[in-house]
C-alpha cells in the first residue's frame, strides 16, 4: 500500500463482473459516487457494459479486462493485468462484489499488501463440495459485507469454519430517495412509461418488476392474480418481456390457461423505474426461493406503494407486515391472493396511511446515503489500521 496515497488520496478499487443494469452494478456505481464525494478516488475494474457512462460521470476511472471470465485458464493473465493496475493506481483498498473477481483480485491484493474487502450479494447457500470451495474464496477478504441478515445467517451456517462472525458486516441495499420519490416524478414519465408497457386505461395494476427467470415467481404471481373476485385487475410484468421468447410464450399460455388472458401485460425491462412504480396499485415480489434481499420492495415502499411477498429471505427485513405491506406463507397461491387484495381494496386514506410509513421506514433504515456511509466507514477503519 502506497503510505503518501493513504494520506492524501485513499484510492478504492472495485471489482465487478460487469457494469450491466443490476443491484450490484448500480451499488457500484453508488460507491463509486461516494468515494468521489468524499474526496477520495474511485477506480472499477469490469468487463465494461452500458453503465460505464454513469460511472465517468460521478468521476471514476474505469478499466475494462475480462475480470468476469470463469475460465481459471485465462486467471493468470487477468491477474497480471490486474496486478499492474493496482500498481499504477497505488490502490489502498481492493473491493470485490462477486466470486470471480474473488479469485482473481484478493490473490494480487494479498501479494501487494492491500487491505480487502468483499460484498456478499447472493444468498450463498452451496449445492455441493465444489461450490462451497468456490464460494468461500472470496472470505478472504480482510472484511466481509452482507447485503441482509438472511445473507450473514447463511454465511454463518455454511461457512463456519472459515469465517468468524466478527468479520461480517451487514450492510443492507439502499435507495436513492432523491430518485425514488413520487414527487420527483412528473406526469409525462408516467403517460410515457404506460405507453411502453401498455398499462390499462383503467382497473388497478398488480407490478412485478424483475429479471426474466423462472424463480422470481412469474408463474404463481398469473395464478394469483386470475383467482382475484375482481377481474379488472391487470398484471403487468416490467423485465420479463426482456427474456427469451420461450419463457414469454409460456407466461401468455399460463395467463390464458387461467383465465387472466389479457389482462397480462409483459414489458421489457424499465429504464425509469420510478415513473413504471407509479402505474403499480400493488408491487409484488413473489420469489419462489428467497431473496438475499429484495431491492425492489424498497424502491416500491420509497414510492408509497404496498409490496407483497412471500415471507423468506430479506423481504422479512425490509417489509412490516401490515403497516407498508403484506407477506404471505411461501409458495401459496391462495394466500399469496389474500395479501394481494389485501392492498387492493385499501380505502384512499389508508393507502395515505401505508405510503408514508413505507417512505418513512425506507428512509430511516434503508437509504443510499446510510448504505454509502456505512461502507465508507469500512474503508476508514482498514485505512486507520494500516
Amino acid at each position: 500500500m502506497s503510505a503518501i496515497s493513504s494520506i492524501t488520496q485513499p484510492v478504492i478499487v472495485q471489482i465487478v463482473p460487469r457494469l450491466e443494469q443490476g443491484g450490484v452494478e448500480r451499488g457500484t456505481i453508488e460507491m463509486a459516487e461516494a468515494i468521489q464525494a468524499r474526496g477520495w478516488k474511485a477506480v472499477v475494474i469490469s468487463n465494461g457494459g452500458k453503465l460505464t457512462s454513469q460511472l465517468k460521470r460521478v468521476g471514476a476511472i474505469s478499466y475494462e479486462i475480462p475480470v468476469h471470465s470463469k475460465n481459471p485458464l485465462k486467471w493468470p493473465s487477468i491477474r497480471h493485468k490486474v496486478r499492474r493496475i493496482l500498481q499504477q493506481e497505488s490502490a489502498d483498498i481492493v473491493h470485490v462484489r462477486s466470486r470471480v473477481p474473488a479469485w482473481i483480485g484478493l490473490s494480487e491484493a494479498k501479494y501487494l499488501g492491500i487491505a480487502s474487502v468483499a460484498t456478499i450479494h447472493s444468498k450463498f447457500v452451496p449445492s455441493n463440495v465444489i461450490k462451497h470451495i468456490y464460494n468461500r474464496k472470496i472470505l478472504q477478504a480482510d472484511r466481509v459485507i452482507a447485503i441482509s441478515d438472511y445473507v450473514r445467517d447463511n454465511l454463518l451456517a455454511h461457512y463456519k469454519n472459515h469465517i468468524s462472525e466478527d468479520k461480517i458486516t451487514v450492510i443492507h441495499r439502499g435507495v436513492d430517495l432523491s430518485l425514488f420519490d413520487p414527487a420527483a416524478v412528473n406526469q409525462r414519465r408516467i403517460i410515457a412509461e404506460a405507453e411502453r408497457v401498455g398499462a390499462p386505461d383503467d382497473g388497478k395494476v398488480v407490478m412485478l418488476a424483475a429479471r426474466p427467470t423462472a424463480w422470481k415467481g412469474y408463474e404463481v404471481l398469473i395464478d394469483a392474480v386470475a383467482r382475484l373476485d375482481d377481474k379488472t385487475v391487470s398484471l403487468v410484468l416490467v423485465g420479463a418481456g426482456s427474456g427469451e421468447i420461450k419463457f414469454i410464450e409460456k407466461l401468455r399460455a399460463r395467463a390464458v390457461r387461467t383465465g387472466l388472458g389479457g389482462r397480462l401485460r409483459i414489458a421489457e425491462a424499465s429504464i425509469d423505474m420510478p415513473a413504471a412504480l407509479m402505474l403499480a396499485d400493488v408491487v409484488a415480489m413473489p420469489s419462489i426461493h428467497p431473496e438475499p434481499f429484495g431491492r425492489i420492495a424498497l424502491e416500491a415502499q420509497a414510492m408509497g406503494r404496498p409490496v407483497v411477498a412471500f415471507a423468506h429471505g430479506g423481504a422479512i427485513e425490509s417489509i412490516l407486515p401490515d403497516k407498508t405491506g403484506w407477506l404471505a406463507s411461501p409458495c401459496k397461491t391462495d394466500e399469496l391472493a389474500q395479501a394481494l387484495n389485501n392492498a387492493l381494496v385499501l380505502s384512499a386514506a389508508s393507502r395515505q396511511k401505508l405510503a408514508k410509513q413505507a417512505r418513512d421506514q425506507v428512509s430511516r433504515y434503508f437509504s443510499k446515503q446510510q448504505m454509502c456511509d456505512k461502507t465508507m466507514s469500512i474503508y476508514q477503519s482498514l485505512l486507520d489500521a494500516d
